[in-house]
């Protein structure tokens, strides 16, 4: 392995891999899975343990099946032209990425910016986040981490929500609120959003429309009413978009003047 060696990886999404900036087309679902599980835990682990997160239905470890996986993995990278032995440790018991290995995980940088207090960082999680955890890989082993990612994500779209409301970006907050209620319809801040930024395109009509749209799902759901913040938001969203409303309608009649014509006498 020269200095500087790095090994890229995607996990949001489907699985990615860059080996020192060479696309690497892992092939199989269990060795798909046995390569995330080494790089999100990059330590030599018992070849047992990982058979048992691996194949947990099968009561005793799948040796043969993670042979099959490890060899799956070495194929790929050398058919991208790589040496896995610049990558991969495995000896009878164990198997593990090279101790000097330098891996740079998606995971890990998605979640440091999701840390930040900078708006812009979270900005810039939002952008990496192209899909679940390991989309398409069924493995209970990613149950938790999935789980955990998708709810910082979640959490992540209702503060970039409101921070673009507040700094007048009522499309962009529209935007990262609707994403949130594809998610989770039951997220109230994101209405209460989307009924600020209704307001503040003077559009009544949507305000009162999401407002009975957030009644009819808590009711159904959780038989609770708004939050007092929410009604309070609905009640200002209402009184904005009267406002707006009065200051087009104000425009239109002073850009409406009737024409009086200019009487010329002819020479």
């Amino acid at each position: 392995m020269s200095p500087g060696s790095t090994l890229a990886i995607r996990l949001l999404g489907r699985l990615d891999v860059l080996a020192d900036d060479v696309p690497v087309r892992i092939g199989g679902r269990h060795a798909q899975a046995l390569m995330a599980l080494l790089v999100l835990r990059p330590r030599a682990r018992l070849r047992d343990t990982l058979a048992a997160e691996l194949w947990p239905e099968a009561g005793v470890p799948s040796a043969a099946s993670l042979r099959q996986a490890l060899w799956l993995i070495r194929s790929s990278l050398s058919a991208a032209g790589i040496d896995s032995d610049a990558w991969l440790e495995s000896d009878q018991d164990t198997i593990g990425l090279h101790r000097d290995a330098i891996v740079e995980l998606d995971v890990d940088r998605f979640e440091r910016l999701a840390a930040s207090d900078a708006p812009e960082d979270h900005e810039r999680a939002l952008r990496m986040y192209a899909g679940d955890l390991l989309e398409g890989l069924g493995h209970e082993c990613f149950a938790a981490d999935r789980e955990r990612l998708s709810d910082l994500y979640e959490d992540l779209l209702a503060t970039v929500a409101q921070h673009r409301l507040d700094r007048g970006d009522t499309l962009g907050a529209r935007r990262a609120a609707t994403d949130l209620l594809v998610r989770d319809p039951l997220r109230e801040e994101a209405h209460a959003v989307l009924i600020a930024a209704y307001g503040r395109s003077g559009s009544r009509s949507q305000v009162v429309r999401q407002y009975r749209r957030l009644c009819v799902i808590l009711r159904s759901e959780l038989a609770v009413t708004p939050l007092p913040e929410t009604d309070a938001a609905y009640r200002v969203a209402l009184a904005v978009a009267a406002s707006r409303s009065h200051e087009r309608a104000a425009g239109i009649r002073y850009d409406a003047r009737p024409f009086t014509p200019v009487l010329v006498s002819s020479a």
